[in-house]
């Protein structure tokens, strides 16, 4: 029954290590085994391999034909240069002492090779974690340069907006109602300052501004006169109706009172008129009568 050296799978999917058996070549290769002498992760730059050298020797020494991968490892570890070592003391080709001095200079030479692989591994890491580094940092600058640029162009627009909104209501306020300077004395803005005599006919020529600002100030004063004089004649077109009410009334209520009355009342009998011119003529003789007498 040949007995193998050889690997049997252990791990998750697309993880895997292995584990370095003796088993019987018949069997599976995840199937039963002899012994287990080591371990070997793949996963690891450079590869992790665990072994009992001495075990592995023996197994050699038994006749145990390793697989090819675990002849790799078994070079790597050194086993297969210590048996082939101890097969030429055994020959009588090296002694003992000759055999130990080469294998442990041998050693010294393949784990500082291994050290140097290990140091390359991990410095190129090092450089390739520092590049992505900086290609980050100015991809992170480049984007906060974009974002200050783009920050600094909203602030200026919303500046000139404000400045553009601040300006409007001014220059509506001027149009609408000019200065006391110039609403008071509007010849003066007319007249040219001595500074302007060389040029007069500049300083005659008013601005377009200027000239409509008296003009609509006077506009603005006639219609607050008018305003102010038709409010004056409603105010006493009301007081007249006021004061003209009750007369109405009054003349209202003597019409309905005549209306009411009796027409005895406003024609008196025939009767009555003769006696009463009948009683004075009668008083006015005896006046007469009285006097005579007096004057005989």
């Amino acid at each position: 029954m040949p007995v193998k050296i050889r690997l049997t799978r252990r791990g998750k999917k697309k993880k895997p290590y292995y584990n370095i058996v003796i088993a019987d070549s018949r069997a599976p290769r995840d199937g039963r085994y002899i012994e287990r002498i080591g371990s070997y992760d793949p996963n690891t730059n450079p590869a992790t391999i665990k072994i009992d050298f001495d075990r592995a020797l023996d197994w050699l020494l038994k006749g145990a034909q390793p697989t090819d991968t675990c002849r790799a490892i078994l070079s790597y570890k050194g086993v297969l240069m210590k048996k082939h070592l101890m097969l030429g003391a055994q020959k009588g080709a090296l002694t003992e002492e000759e055999a130990e001095l080469r294998f442990s200079s041998w050693l010294k030479e393949k784990e500082a090779k291994i050290e140097a692989k290990r140091k390359t591994v991990l410095s190129e890491k090092d450089e390739e974690t520092a590049k992505r580094l900086e290609a980050e940092s100015k991809v992170r600058e480049e984007r906060e340069k974009e974002i200050a640029k783009r920050k600094a162009e909203e602030a200026a627009e919303e500046k000139a907006e404000s400045v553009a909104e601040g300006a409007e209501p001014k220059a509506e306020g001027k149009k609408a109602k000019p200065s006391g300077a110039e609403a008071e004395n509007p010849s003066e803005a007319e007249t040219p300052k001595p500074a302007d005599a060389e040029n007069p006919s500049e300083a005659e020529t008013p601005k377009p501004a200027e000239a409509e600002k008296p003009a609509k100030a006077e506009s603005t004063e006639v219609k607050k006169e008018e305003s102010g004089e038709q409010s004056g004649e409603e105010a006493a077109e009301e007081k007249k109706k006021e004061e003209k009410a009750p007369e109405k009334k009054a003349g209202k209520e003597e019409k309905k009172k005549e209306e009411k009355a009796p027409e005895t009342k406003k024609e008196p009998s025939t009767g009555s008129k003769e006696e009463a011119e009948k009683s004075s003529e009668e008083k006015k003789p005896e006046g007469k009568s009285d006097e005579e007498g007096g004057k005989e």
